[in-house]
């Protein structure tokens, strides 16, 4: 009988161990379909981006400047290969696209543009669902970096290599308002 007792213990362990392991796996994978759901929304405004342009491109043309820094912001969030990089160039992004919209209200016949305002419509329905989507992936986040720092398991997930993710948070560029200056 007391031979058991070792067995037992070792068999408990070994169901937390793998227990836990799962859940690891599982919020893992969790937080990269999150990611994988924000990066399609960040695409679809990627896709918008040039029309943009091009739309205010016509009754602004001698605002190229801010016009070409949109666009190559842009390329370089497209170009962007791990989290980090694309959660800078977004940040980025967003900030280019706010002036963008601070610049059309300088331009009456653009504001009244109904491909404008299409545009403008359509972006505004895609930063909401980016926003949504970052904060599910942020929730998922905070899960999965609060299950592996807790005791014990911290043990396992250091030991199989189980790192924090980072948060896709605003950036502080995004809470000035952008000015305008002709």
């Amino acid at each position: 009988m007391l031979y058991l007792i070792p067995l037992i213990i070792f068999i408990l362990v070994l169901l937390w161990l793998i227990f836990t392991y799962n859940k690891l796996v599982r919020l893992k994978i969790m937080t990269e379909q999150a990611w994988s759901d924000v990066d399609v929304q960040l695409k679809r405004r990627h896709d918008l981006i040039p029309n943009l342009v091009e739309t205010v491109k016509g009754y602004a043309t001698h605002e190229r400047k801010t016009l070409e820094e949109v666009v190559k912001i842009r390329n370089t969030a497209i170009s962007a290969k791990t989290t980090e990089e694309k959660i800078e160039a977004e940040n980025m992004l967003t900030q280019a696209l706010r002036q963008l919209f601070a610049l059309a209200e300088n331009y009456p016949d653009l504001k009244a543009s109904v491909n404008f305002q299409a545009l403008q419509n359509e972006l505004a329905k895609i930063e909401e669902t980016i926003s949504m989507a970052r904060r599910y992936f942020n929730a998922v986040v905070r899960d999965y970096n609060t299950s592996i720092s807790i005791f014990p398991n911290s043990l396992i997930a250091g030991i199989l290599g189980f790192t924090r993710k980072i948060f896709f948070e605003m950036d502080e560029t995004e809470r000035v308002v952008p000015q305008v200056k002709f």
